[in-house]
């Protein structure tokens, strides 16, 4: 299928069954982190509906829609320029009958029609404080990786709120933040349930964390086998590859 794009716009492979997705040449592109938190997400209730917060320029929407079951998934992204590549990527996959972006600012977002619709909800939010890091110049990748226009606690308030009793979270997020991310999620009464820390190689320190809570659970917090992406010679590992369906090239 050929899709228009405009002079500043490219088409990425997400090496995964031919999916391809539309990014801004210049602006903030997808990295690992989505790809493994649309892994991580499983998605096993029949007829399951999805909210993906944050969903830029559509990838973990994508991603899910393509390798797991869902009825439904509905990306929330507040960006009008990333909303339209995410629209035409869905369209390009052919995913129009599973993936539905919408034009929606995060916080208050559960005070309307979409109060406690969903049986999962998926996140890869900004990762720093606004006051913290290097302040990027471009908006977009400011918005994208900085706490701008919705914190960690906007998102978590807003996940519960969707989610239906005994329905399911899943973030990716930085270590370093864990533990604010469990003190926000018990206090919107979603419980940790599982956690995978990431590392770039073994011996490095962890750059990511995957967390998964269920609200309304009772507490019982199990710590995953830690997920590694290079080896010794620099290139994926098993467990990388076995994620990308040994299609990496």
């Amino acid at each position: 299928m050929e899709i228009e794009l405009l002079s500043d716009e490219k088409i990425d492979d997400l090496q995964y069954k031919g999916l391809k997705i539309i990014q801004k040449k210049d602006g903030f592109c997808f990295g690992m982190d989505s790809v493994l938190i649309a892994n991580f997400a499983k998605i096993s209730r029949k007829n399951a509906i999805v909210a993906d917060l944050g969903t830029g320029t559509g990838i973990i929407s994508i991603l899910i829609a393509a390798k797991q079951s869902p009825k439904k998934v509905y990306g929330f992204e507040i960006q009008e320029d990333l909303v339209d590549m995410a629209r035409r990527s869905v369209k390009y996959n052919d995913l129009e009958n599973i993936v539905e972006i919408e034009n929606e600012d995060i916080v208050g977002i559960s005070k309307g029609k979409y109060n406690k619709k969903f049986d999962y909800v998926v996140t890869n939010p900004p990762y720093k404080k606004l006051e913290t890091g290097l302040v990027n110049e471009n908006e977009r990748k400011l918005i994208s990786r900085h706490e701008v226009k919705c914190t960690l606690e906007d998102i978590i308030f807003e996940a519960s709120k969707l989610l239906k009793d005994n329905a399911t979270f899943y973030m990716v997020h930085r270590p370093e933040r864990l533990e604010d991310i469990f003190c926000i999620m018990r206090k919107n009464k979603i419980e940790p349930k599982e956690v995978q820390f990431v590392y770039p190689h073994v011996g490095d320190n962890s750059n990511l964390v995957l967390v998964k809570g269920v609200k309304c659970a009772k507490p019982y917090l199990k710590v995953l086998e830690p997920l590694i992406v290079y080896n010794e010679k620099n290139e994926y590992t098993k467990q990388i590859l076995k994620i990308y369906g040994n299609e990496r090239k």
